[in-house]
């Protein structure tokens, strides 16, 4: 939009003499956006003085992504690539400032490798029988600690996994035999192993010096936590002596419906039992990190047990008299991760701040929480020396970049720019941040996508976007599954809304979806979609789809037994019957807090908001997408949506994955995805693609 205003503004000036010289731009597209490059994971040297990341590319000859290490200056002057081998090097982990260790699977699998910022080749530092899963890097440099899937009731339990594994290789019959809960777990077929971390001693010179000891054996559980966990989820002490780690503190199957994980730390010599630093806490306990003296260990607990959306508060342990104390009772937000300056005098979180994740610095002694980077979604935080931070950033229109903020209230400074040129040709879709009051008087916020090349006197369709969760967001970030620029760069404008339920606005927000799937969400984005249509009549009301995944796409199916103002619906991943879904799914946790306990308990918590209750309703033309992997959120749900719209005759499509999960993560059937979504909704909107 600014685009065609500046050039009106040069028409009545008789002058076009602004845009000499400037790149010819085209409209964003699915393939760009498979063709940028991921920058993630940044590892500050201990000096201060460079970066190392991974970049990944997606590899469309071999259809999955492919990273590499790269290096930078903290001002940005030097940006470097280490590694260019065909497999993948990822998780990068300093050991002093001249020696780089990391993740790669270039030796059939993933072990611990090494490189020498003086030169030379990588070397593999490890040749385990398993795959290593995560690496840390001990304070004083003379061990690592890494991830391993090991048969927990092994001993030894490297050696015994391994026996165990080639013992069920050779076996000719396929049955699986279960005793108990998980069976599956997110994508994954569960078969008892489980993630333990292990220590490695490390000579001077680097090598090895002892057999990996197990700091978790005989334990039932698993660290890093599965399925997303990695070396966050375990912190050594400064002096080297202690490993703190979180773990789920459950008995047998009841880990499909606890949510009680709880610290634990164990002397790194193996010559202890671990022991519960948060037995008193029947919640989420997790992100434990030490003070740079060790004499404080920072960690987040929610307080609900049974609840995985509960607020995060920052905890603080006196590691002498082990008394915690709450430090963020009065700050309504709710952080990810936690990580302390360098002197110990100030705490960095990020988290989800009213439509953007912003970053804040924390006081340790009063709790006081400050904003230091607020717009766009901000993560990672790494302090460095002076007071400066880097960090990563995102928005709408441009993909993860490292940054460098020297001092409060000074504008961050990129330090990387893997990108740019891509971003330079593309044409993407001006956006910007609304608010009305939704359900319940409350003030509801969401982003509104202006179709690129939009022109004043036209109409233009909507795709109307429904985030997952519930308990999620749809900010200023840029997405590789759900880019809303997609939309915009194929001429539609595009809107978000956060309704109750979303984070970033308060827990009360957040909480206020319990036992109200269909209701105050559904009026927010009702409402929110009328405030659109009122504020921009060039909008076409006859001509809007609706799009969603995981709650979105339950959502989806929900507005199609209650609406039909739409001219087109997209479900992805979503349930039709919540009651049945119970005994589908595997997190029996998540359904059991959101419909106020189980179905035989509490029956029409699950049947009040379950579209199949208005199934007879169904009518508006609907594509349905499903992954077979998909454990959350299992494929008959998605069947079972397609079987009632076939049976009564509305127009309908499936898109079924048999190699994909709860998201569509390969390029290709990315790009297919897109393509054929966009078929989809152009049809019933009757819309040509943008030029």
């Amino acid at each position: 939009m600014r685009r065609q205003l500046v050039f009106l503004f040069c028409l009545l000036l008789g002058s076009t003499q602004l845009f000499a010289g400037a790149v010819e731009k085209r409209a964003f597209t699915v393939e760009d956006l498979v063709r940028m490059e991921r920058v993630g994971d940044p590892q500050v040297s201990p000096d201060g003085s460079r970066v190392v990341f991974s970049v990944t590319a997606m590899d469309l000859e071999v259809n999955h992504g492919r990273s590499d290490l790269w290096m930078a200056t903290i001002d940005g002057s030097k940006v470097l690539q280490l590694t260019t081998d065909p497999a993948g090097d990822f998780s990068p982990r300093w050991l002093g400032n001249e020696r780089i260790l990391f993740l790669s699977t270039r030796s059939g699998s993933s072990q611990v490798w090494e490189l020498s910022m003086a030169g030379g080749e990588a070397r593999r530092l490890t040749d385990l029988p398993l795959d290593v899963e995560s690496l840390k890097v001990s304070p004083a440099g003379d061990a690592i600690f890494v991830g391993l899937a090991v048969f927990p009731d092994c001993d030894p339990s490297i050696e015994c996994t391994v026996s165990r594994l080639d013992e069920a290789a050779a076996q000719r019959a396929s049955g699986k035999i279960f005793d108990r809960l998980f069976i599956r777990h997110w994508d994954t077929w569960e078969d008892g192993r489980r993630n333990h971390v292990f220590r490695l001693a490390l000579k001077g010179g680097g090598e090895l010096l002892e057999h990996p000891i197990d700091l978790m054996a005989g334990v039932d559980a698993n660290c890093p936590t599965k399925p997303w966990g990695g070396d966050e989820d375990y912190a050594i002490s400064p002096d080297g002596k202690i490993l703190v780690y979180t773990a789920k503190n459950a008995k047998g199957s009841e880990e499909a419906w606890s949510t009680n994980y709880d610290l634990w730390a164990v002397p790194t010599d193996g010559s202890g039992a671990s022991r519960n630093l948060t037995a008193n806490n029947p919640a989420w306990d997790s992100a434990p990190t030490f003070s740079p003296d060790g004499k404080i260990l920072a960690y987040l607990a929610m307080e609900r047990a049974g609840f995985e959306s509960d607020r995060n508060r920052i905890m603080l342990m006196d590691w002498s008299t082990g008394r915690s104390r709450i430090l963020t009772e009065a700050w309504d937000r709710s952080p990810r991760g936690i990580v302390w300056n360098l002197d110990g005098t100030k705490l960095y979180a990020s988290a989800d701040n009213i439509g953007n994740h912003s970053i804040f610095s924390i006081d340790p002694k009063t709790g006081r929480a400050q904003a230091v980077v607020v717009k766009h979604s901000n993560s990672s935080p790494r302090p460095l020396p002076g007071g400066a931070l880097l960090f990563s950033q995102d928005r709408l229109d441009a993909p993860a970049e490292l940054y460098v903020l020297h001092a409060p209230g000074e504008k961050p400074e990129a330090i990387t720019h893997f990108n740019d040129e891509r971003i330079a040709g593309l044409e993407f879709g001006e956006y910007g941040q609304f608010s009305f009051t939704g359900a319940r008087g409350d003030t509801v916020y969401g982003y509104l996508l202006f179709p690129v090349n939009w022109a004043p006197g036209k109409k233009y369709p909507l795709a109307f976007l429904i985030h997952g969760g519930p308990q999620g967001s749809f900010g200023d970030h840029f997405h590789y599954r759900w880019n809303p620029e997609i939309y915009a760069a194929h001429g539609y404008a595009t809107v978000m809304i956060d309704f109750h339920g979303s984070t970033g606005y308060g827990q009360e927000f957040t909480d206020s979806i319990t036992g109200d799937w269909g209701g105050a969400p559904f009026d927010d984005l009702m409402m929110g979609l009328d405030d659109v249509l009122k504020k921009h009549q060039w909008i076409d009301q006859e001509r809007i789809a609706a799009l969603g995944a995981s709650y979105g796409g339950y959502m989806i199916n929900w507005i199609q037994g209650h609406t039909k103002r739409f001219a087109a619906l997209v479900c992805h991943d979503g349930n039709l019957d919540e009651y049945m879904a119970y005994f589908d799914t595997e997190e029996l946790w998540f359904p059991e807090w959101e419909h106020g306990g189980t179905p035989w308990e509490n029956p029409e918590g699950y049947r009040k908001h379950s579209p199949v209750s208005a199934v007879a309703n169904f009518s508006t033309p609907e594509l349905v997408i499903h992954g077979a992997k998909d454990f959350r959120v299992v494929d008959t749900q998605g069947f079972a949506t397609f079987n009632a719209l076939q049976r009564l005759g509305v127009p309908s499509r499936l898109l079924y994955y048999p190699d994909e999960s709860h998201w569509v993560l390969k390029p290709l059937n990315s790009i297919q995805w897109h393509h054929v979504v966009l078929d989809w909704i152009d049809q019933w909107t009757h819309t040509e693609p943008a030029k």
